[in-house]
């Protein structure tokens, strides 16, 4: 699916940007529409699609702009926007861009991997045609978060319900937990929670804010608690998930556990 920053008559296969998440997308375009590029204060929606660009880059979605588009996707590439103010705004060549034509001053046609700029407000055929053309061959996607990594919130959730179940049944961590939680949907949320935003976040969920050693406090946890702990989780993470993923999961929880007790108890057991 295309995804579009404002309405494109001409485009029926394009819907609006935020119909699906941009790091599923099969591209975004990015209209002219005379917005401001250069300053955007007291623009919180232009802030938010500047946003939107960045981070469908940092996915490698494939990104075609024109005009002021074409202006924006340059600033997300880290280039100069140039104009007078409220007049049309184009931006200097993107460092590592390449330039295919110009008009006079202005990089007019650019391309910087799977971003394809055109700085005048008029798209030519052949522009578009070509970059469809190249959409097939851009289909994969790059992580745009740890988050994403490891498959998103429903695998770490999956994670996260089969590593309790395991501890619940543990010699040594299940009294602990037995002891200490009486909510067990609630404390598997709070954990989930604590995780997603470990990881990177999710936009449909409200960010884990806490202290982690607190939270930690007066259970009762040693060395010998905290190594059982990380190899209860490393071993289901394995089992549920590709190894990468999985690698990034025992990584993260080891840091923890030297948060926890020391440098000692974050190495593998």
């Amino acid at each position: 699916m295309l995804l579009t920053s404002s309405p494109l008559p001409g485009w029926p296969a394009a819907h609006p940007l935020g119909t699906v998440p941009t790091g599923k997308a099969t591209g975004l375009l990015l209209p002219h529409d005379g917005g401001p590029v250069a300053d955007l204060r007291g623009q919180p929606d232009r802030w938010a699609l500047l946003t939107d660009v960045t981070a469908a880059l940092r996915r490698s979605v494939p990104v075609l702009g024109w005009g002021t588009g074409a202006a924006l996707l340059g600033r997300a590439l880290g280039a100069r926007i140039h104009g007078p103010a409220g007049g049309p705004e184009w931006a200097a060549l993107p460092r590592g861009a390449q330039a295919h034509c110009w008009a006079g001053e202005v990089p007019l046609h650019w391309t910087h991997g799977r971003a394809v700029a055109w700085a005048a407000p008029e798209l030519p055929e052949w522009v578009r045609i070509e970059f469809l053309a190249a959409l097939p061959g851009w289909a994969d996607r790059t992580p745009g978060s740890p988050l994403e990594e490891v498959g998103g919130v429903p695998a770490l959730a999956a994670v996260v319900t089969e590593f309790y179940a395991r501890a619940r049944r543990d010699p040594l961590l299940g009294p602990v937990f037995a002891a200490h939680v009486q909510d067990w949907p609630a404390h598997l949320g709070r954990v989930t929670a604590f995780w997603v935003t470990l990881l990177g976040g999710d936009a449909d969920r409200v960010p884990w804010r806490g202290n982690l050693n607190a939270a930690h406090a007066g259970l009762g946890v040693r060395g010998e608690h905290l190594r059982a702990w990380l190899a209860l989780w490393e071993t289901t993470a394995r089992d549920l998930l590709p190894a990468p993923a999985a690698d990034l999961l025992t990584a993260r929880a080891r840091a923890m556990g030297t948060r926890l007790g020391g440098p000692r108890a974050g190495q593998r057991a």
